[in-house]
């Protein structure tokens, strides 16, 4: 019994230690929280935001569940393509803004990251690249 014991605890010290990390390649930093402003990439050069690396993911996270391709929970479009997205990218930023509980405040279930708005400010200020 005792061994099964610390069999069990030395599977769960392995679990919580497997399970951390500290390496800094595995960071992902979108703004410097002291100036707001993008990180710039190893070069030296600010990295162009692009709707496939960038905008993407945080709208499949953040839009998806409702603006889906049909629409659903009453969207009144959808934020699939690239396309899509372009054409509605001020009033995305816009509703995305909102303090949560503001009228047309999106997503419904909560603000998402101030990164992440940074982010999409970012992309529209650079020219919306695909």
């Amino acid at each position: 019994m005792k061994s099964n014991f610390f069999s069990v605890l030395f599977i769960c010290l392995l679990l919580v230690l497997g399970c951390t990390n500290d390496s800094e390649s595995d960071l992902l930093v979108i703004d410097d929280p002291e100036t707001d402003n993008p990180i710039d990439d190893d070069d030296g050069v600010e990295a162009t935001v692009t709707f496939t690396e960038d905008i993407q993911p945080i709208i499949a996270s953040n839009c998806l569940g409702c603006h889906s391709n049909p629409p659903r929970n009453g969207a009144p479009f959808a934020l699939v393509t690239f396309d899509q997205v372009r054409s509605r990218s001020s009033a995305v930023l816009r509703t995305v803004s909102l303090q949560t509980g503001e009228p047309s405040a999106m997503p419904p279930s909560g603000r998402i990251p101030q990164a992440s708005i940074n982010l999409i400010e970012q992309w529209i200020d650079e020219g919306l690249a695909e």
